[in-house]
């Protein structure tokens, strides 16, 4: 199953590049063996400054077309790192071939697209800056994966 990140804003080199860079890289290495992956990263850009609305539209074109769509959102669902590893199981044993998570702008994720998404995730109550999310949303790809692979990477 084929994983995309469709998000808002253009990462620059620096820490949050490299750790990126680094949980994709673990996460495509290990999800392998067991059907997940590889990630794509679509970055988009309102560049004429249209606010949630264009950013919705940016994002919705990035989609894999029959994708399954989860929205990282403060409003989603909190879950441990087994109960993620498990739902990236589901949408794999129920013959999805794309699974693709969206991360809005600074204003969030434009409701309308919200209401689309099959799911929505949330790291907690507080609001993170999205550039933050993807980090966390690449180590936590990995983690599932090391889960499901019966590797000693989580200890919980």
């Amino acid at each position: 199953m084929k994983v995309t990140l469709c998000v808002v804003g253009r990462l620059r080199a620096g820490p949050e590049r490299d750790l990126i860079d680094d949980y994709l890289t673990r996460f495509d290495r290990t999800g392998r063996a067991l059907g997940l992956g590889p990630v794509d990263v679509r970055e988009v850009e309102d560049r004429k400054g249209g606010g949630m609305a264009a950013e919705a539209a940016l994002l919705e074109n990035a989609l894999p077309a029959g994708a399954a769509v989860i929205a990282l959102d403060e409003r989603g669902k909190l879950k441990t790192s087994p109960e993620f590893a498990a739902d990236l199981t589901r949408f794999r044993d129920d013959g999805r071939r794309d699974l693709a998570f969206v991360i809005g702008g600074a204003d969030g994720i434009d409701p309308t697209l919200r209401a689309r998404c099959d799911a929505a995730l949330s790291f907690g109550k507080m609001v993170w800056p999205h550039m933050l999310v993807r980090v966390m949303l690449a180590e936590q790809l990995y983690r599932a994966a090391s889960i499901l692979a019966g590797a000693p990477y989580h200890r919980a």
